[in-house]
């Protein structure tokens, strides 16, 4: 069956002149339809993720904090984008979508969600432009509901997955791997199950090579029921916000490594799109857009 994609309109929310661009969830949608890439009927509307799902992996002052809108300056400084209720409007249903994608990736195989992976919000606070962690969320309902009783977290973001690896760091069920630049946001890197942090500019090549090994180790090593794939767009060269020096082909071809290895081993996936800070949002549109075109082409292939 081919995948289904999770999108809303409403993943958008105003935030003002800020690094994070939140058009870009309306333009990749937009992009897909136009390439032919997708069709309307590949989309879904997500339902809003509930506080039971987020209370699922965060503390319940914060939730609280976040429905009330009683977040502090410092925290909001530290979560380093400007509160508002439809800021958290739009995340509970960011992480809607990575719920449901999660779900229908264990029915069909593959399930796509064109926001989420805000891998950086911890359980009790938000930071570096995650306000709820729903790649956790994600995982965690599925553990809950008895879809699986394995999962892993395959992270390709440039930024390591601080808050995924801080919130599963005791979970056995949940194997956390993250390949980033080592040299970057967060400066507090608390352990994932398997960090690969690269040096500064690395390049392709290397990149792809490291994470060929790292996949063994996830998907033969751990054996997980469900992978959840964040993948990021900011590796690339262009990114304001990255340092290494991946050209779009590059990470098309890193896509189709993370996809196809789940897909060879028979484990589902479902993917976010995550961070993506291209001085031209046009190629942060390109290499998403991409990365959604990979899972329903791979998907529709099962």
């Amino acid at each position: 069956m081919r995948p289904i994609v999770q999108y809303s309109d409403r993943y958008y929310a105003d935030i003002g002149g800020h690094v994070f661009p939140m058009m870009k969830y309306r333009l990749i949608h937009a992009r897909l339809l136009e390439k032919g890439l997708a069709g309307p009927s590949d989309f879904e509307e997500p339902e809003s993720a509930t506080p039971e799902d987020a209370l699922l992996v965060h503390t319940p002052d914060y939730v609280g904090k976040l429905l009330n809108g009683t977040l502090s300056p410092r925290e909001i400084a530290t979560l380093e984008l400007p509160y508002s209720e439809a800021l958290v409007e739009a995340s509970f249903l960011g992480a809607g979508g990575t719920i449901a994608a999660v779900r229908s990736s264990v029915e069909r195989g593959v399930g796509v969600n064109l926001a989420g992976g805000f891998h950086h919000a911890y359980a009790d606070h938000g930071e570096g432009f995650c306000v709820l962690n729903d790649v956790a969320m994600g995982i965690a309902r599925a553990l809950e509901d008895g879809l699986v009783a394995r999962a892993a977290v395959i992270d390709c973001d440039v930024h390591q997955g601080n808050g995924t690896a801080s919130i599963f760091g005791r979970d056995d069920r949940v194997f956390t791997f993250s390949i980033h630049q080592e040299m970057n946001y967060p400066y507090v890197k608390p352990p994932s199950d398997l960090d690969v942090g690269l040096p500064n500019e690395a390049d392709g090549e290397l990149y792809l090579s490291q994470l060929g090994r790292a996949l063994e180790e996830v998907l033969d090593g751990f054996g997980p029921e469900l992978a959840l794939y964040v993948a990021g767009a900011d590796p690339y060269r262009g990114d304001l916000l990255g340092g290494l020096a991946l050209t779009i082909e590059d990470l098309a071809a890193r896509d189709r490594a993370v996809m196809t290895a789940c897909a060879e081993r028979g484990i589902p996936f479902a993917v976010t799109l995550a961070g993506g800070y291209a001085s031209d949002t046009n190629d942060t549109v390109t290499i998403q857009s991409g990365t959604a075109a990979a899972a329903l082409a791979i998907g529709e292939g099962l």
